[in-house]
């Protein structure tokens, strides 16, 4: 790989695009469903089937988004703007699309094509950036940091997703829709800027080397488009990316549950209002984003897993924490409320930058065993169970509310709803986090165990036939879940013609 000095401002560029990724997913998940039932009069089974429409849209699109990705500097286009960065230069003026969501007033059609819009623009963006810190550094620290200055920005805007709901309805009045239009209209504005950002100031893998290390086999369009489930099939059968991506679930479906249940608890719940629930959600956020900086140094010095499961425990006492004061809390005494919200907060920050962090690190695993970089494919599987996740977990909640009994537009609950949100927040958020940790037990990635990993690539680059160590060989089949005979491309993984 072509060696660049990366800069401060390279971290901060690729950082400030998770503004769109995590920024946006952060609004969405705390107020779409909340905006969708208040203000738009869908029920909460037409607002959730609008996710659960997207998610299969989007279960072709990212993932064929990452196989163009892949393979787009074989075009004129490719040649001259790069295979990732060209759709990164023509997402900056689509991502304005963001604002269209928040339009009160308007019929389902509407709000169904406007959110599968977006999230084709998301998709579009997204899994090219994803592709570009393994692209930009081989090196172990130096993704970290790159994941790190991702996260940090994204906590920074779910700060901002946090808190900005609270001061619109402070000038604008909580029956007022617009609130949430001028919060989307901002968010836009911020996205064409970080958009902007990462075009100008990341880089991708040179061309040469691109076409140095690919197949000589050319596909026809049907063996294109069969590869590309191939591939996203095959991911699936490396170790290390299935465990991932348990911790992944694991810690995101259970905040997506508890954001997207969140606002009710404290509406309806709580007999409370949007702007607590705005307050509690933005110190949520901030509590985050120091957390993020406790958990990069945490991670370093005793492994992503370890740190992971710390990371979980504060989650569940936060949670623990509402349930407690839910049931116990004397009136007048919200301030209380302010103490989960804290070590939720921890929590969330850990789990928000653990994942993200190890994923980085998966190409490497995937390259050998398949013998190829196929960050674009990893990207797009990624990009697809991000939003399938969130969507999900929408979806059972608005099910469950509709099954409760939930009134669109309403101010007050029946109790047999009240105690359908209350459940859904302690018991679905709090197993879906020991189905994550019990994954975390078995993933076996750390600094040592990639260390061990790069240098096997390396001696199989150089033509090594046979295991370099028998440690390493322990280590790249552990982490692979493949003897180390059918690694480097003598396996079916990836459909490489061989």
């Amino acid at each position: 790989m072509q060696k660049r000095e990366i800069k401060f401002i390279n971290y901060i560029a690729y950082g400030s695009n998770d503004f769109l990724g995590a920024g946006a997913m952060a609004l969405m998940a705390a107020w779409l469903l909340y905006f969708y039932t208040t203000f738009c009069g869908l029920s909460p089974l037409q607002a959730t089937s609008i996710f659960a429409i997207a998610r299969v849209v989007d279960a072709i699109a990212s993932p064929v988004m990452g196989f163009i990705s892949d393979n787009f500097h074989h075009t004129w286009l490719g040649k001259r703007f790069g295979r990732r960065k060209f759709f990164i230069m023509i997402g900056i003026p689509l991502v304005l699309w963001y604002s269209l969501i928040w339009i009160s007033g308007m019929n389902y059609w509407y709000y169904l094509l406007t959110y599968i819009g977006f999230e084709m623009i998301y998709s579009m963006v997204l899994v090219p950036y994803e592709t570009l810190a393994a692209e930009m550094s081989p090196d172990f620290k130096i993704k970290a940091k790159f994941a790190g200055a991702r996260i940090l920005t994204g906590q920074i805007s779910a700060i901002v997703a946090g808190f900005l709901p609270g001061r619109l309805v402070e000038a604008l009045g909580k029956d007022s829709p617009m609130t949430f239009f001028y919060a989307g209209l901002i968010f836009a504005l911020i996205f064409v800027c970080v958009v902007s950002a990462l075009y100008f100031f990341t880089w991708e893998r040179p061309y040469d080397e691109i076409v140095a290390n690919e197949s000589k086999t050319r596909l026809t369009l049907g063996q294109a488009m069969k590869k590309v489930f191939v591939d996203l099939s095959s991911t699936l059968r490396i170790r290390a990316f299935r465990h991932h991506l348990g911790m992944y679930l694991g810690g995101y479906i259970s905040q997506d549950t508890f954001n997207a249940v969140f606002t009710y608890f404290v509406i309806f719940a709580l007999a409370s209002d949007a702007k607590l629930a705005s307050n509690l959600l933005g110190v949520m956020a901030v509590v985050q984003l120091v957390a993020v900086s406790c958990f990069i140094p945490l991670c370093l010095r005793i492994n992503a897993a370890p740190a992971y499961r710390i990371a979980i425990l504060l989650f569940s006492l936060g949670v623990i924490g509402y349930f407690v004061l839910y049931t116990q809390m004397p009136a007048q005494m919200a301030i209380l409320l302010y103490i989960p919200t804290v070590l939720a907060g921890l929590g969330r920050g850990g789990l928000n930058y653990i994942p993200w962090n190890t994923y980085n690190y998966m190409a490497d695993v995937d390259q050998i065993v398949t013998g190829q970089r196929r960050e674009g494919i990893f990207a797009g599987v990624m990009t697809f169970v991000r939003k399938a996740s969130q969507a999900g977990a929408v979806m059972i909640v608005g099910f469950i509310l509709q099954e409760a009994g939930f009134r669109s537009g309403q101010t007050v609950q029946s109790p047999e709803t009240i105690s359908a949100i209350v459940n859904i927040m302690l018991y679905v958020t709090l197993g879906i986090m020991v189905l994550g940790t019990l994954v975390s037990l078995r993933f076996k990635l750390t600094k040592d165990t990639h260390a061990a990993l790069m240098a096997e690539i390396e001696h199989l680059k150089q033509g090594g036939k046979e295991p370099s160590s028998e440690e390493n060989r322990g280590v790249v089949e552990v982490l692979s879940g493949w003897k180390y005979e059918t690694l480097w491309g003598n396996n079916s993984v990836g459909y490489r013609s061989r």
